[in-house]
């Protein structure tokens, strides 16, 4: 998916890009969910080991295709999704909420897990990884980069 950012995601993207001038409406957010092969709700070493390989596979997707874009005189970035503290704009200290962001973007439902809410999924369950970029490059500069992801 590939979506253009909500009027109430907006307000909260902006506090974790400060320096963020683009428009509500030129702002597309790639809202990426990789399926674990478990349930991420669970503890366990084997639970954190998935959490650590899809870590490593969208901070891959994440700093190439904000390279792709940002090599093309985009502005583009993308979330640590263990801090959920932007990984280029330096400075900022406001946290993005994935599982938020999900319901807001794909209308994802989810559940609460302690001091937790985690994301479901419609298919996946609690069995995913979601985790965001965002840029103001056009919406087919934006497929293009990540089209080799998906190829």
């Amino acid at each position: 998916h590939i979506c253009r950012c909500s009027r109430l995601l907006y307000r909260e993207v902006c506090h974790v890009f400060p320096n963020l001038s683009t428009p509500v409406e030129a702002l597309l957010v790639i809202p990426t969910n990789q399926h674990a092969v478990m349930e991420l709700v669970k503890v366990g070493e084997d639970v954190e080991e998935e959490k650590d390989r899809c870590l490593v596979a969208f901070m891959d997707f994440g700093k190439k295709v904000c390279e792709a874009l940002r090599s093309k005189g985009f502005w583009a970035d993308y979330i640590d999704p263990c801090s959920g503290l932007p990984m280029l704009t330096p400075d900022t200290t406001k946290v993005y909420s994935e599982v938020d962001g999900m319901q807001i973007l794909l209308h994802y439902k989810t559940m609460d897990a302690g001091m937790c809410k985690v994301l479901l999924h419609p298919r996946w369950g609690s069995a995913v990884y979601p985790a965001s970029a965002f840029t103001n490059a056009p919406f087919e500069e934006v497929q293009e980069a990540v089209s080799p992801f998906f190829a």
